[in-house]
């Protein structure tokens, strides 16, 4: 179907709210775990929330890392969202486990600190490399994050914008046909309902 943008229904997650989301923008878009639904789609989106350990339990016994790896080697832009933009690195250190390794790089706790974790809250990006998705956003608005864990690329390259709280993470981070937020895009109002509506039109180059 043309157009069409599956959401990966693993059973958990912000699944219904991105819907919501995009069917706002107008946006045609299922939830399924179909492969073949998946596989046939303009775009997908996994949405996470909750501990990467479960998260990879579960899209295992359903099939779904293969798939979701036949998605990226194809070249079907690929967006991942708060636990998505974990799980698309090579391992999490919550519960040391093994991720998709889609892009190379680990998953790292928040250190102890002044700071309160989980990060939860708003806050801002200091974007470090242009990217479509982020075509027309204010770069002072602010996102709404929630977690106690960051992804951290093994590549600077792959970081497309960064966050501060006690460190600087990667609140984006992208390679090809991925991109994938920390923050929530579906919770961050008006400027991540706009980060969505670009990915809606992104051909998967980040050029």
């Amino acid at each position: 179907m043309s157009g069409m943008i599956s959401i990966i229904d693993y059973q958990a997650g912000n699944l219904r709210s991105v819907r919501r989301a995009l069917l706002h923008l107008g946006v045609p878009c299922r939830i399924t775990n179909k492969p073949l639904e998946i596989l046939s789609s303009e775009r997908v989106i996994f949405p996470g929330v909750g501990a990467a350990g479960k998260a990879m339990e579960t899209i295992q016994s359903l099939e779904l890392d293969e798939v979701i790896r036949e998605v990226v080697t194809s070249g079907t832009p690929f967006l991942g969202i708060c636990l998505g933009a974990q799980i698309i690195l090579e391992k999490s250190e919550e519960g040391d486990t093994d991720c998709l390794n889609l892009i190379p790089g680990r998953v790292r706790r928040f250190p102890g600190s002044t700071f309160k974790i989980p990060h939860m809250g708003w806050n801002t990006l200091e974007i470090k490399q242009k990217h479509p998705i982020l075509d027309g956003i204010d770069e002072k608005a602010q996102y709404y994050f929630v977690h106690s864990y960051y992804a951290e690329p093994a590549r600077d390259e792959d970081v497309i914008a960064t966050t501060e709280y006690g460190i600087q993470f990667a609140s984006i981070i992208g390679r090809d046909n991925i991109v994938a937020t920390q923050f929530h895009l579906e919770k961050s109002g008006r400027q991540g309902l706009s980060i969505l509506e670009n990915f809606s039109k992104w051909d998967g180059w980040a050029g």
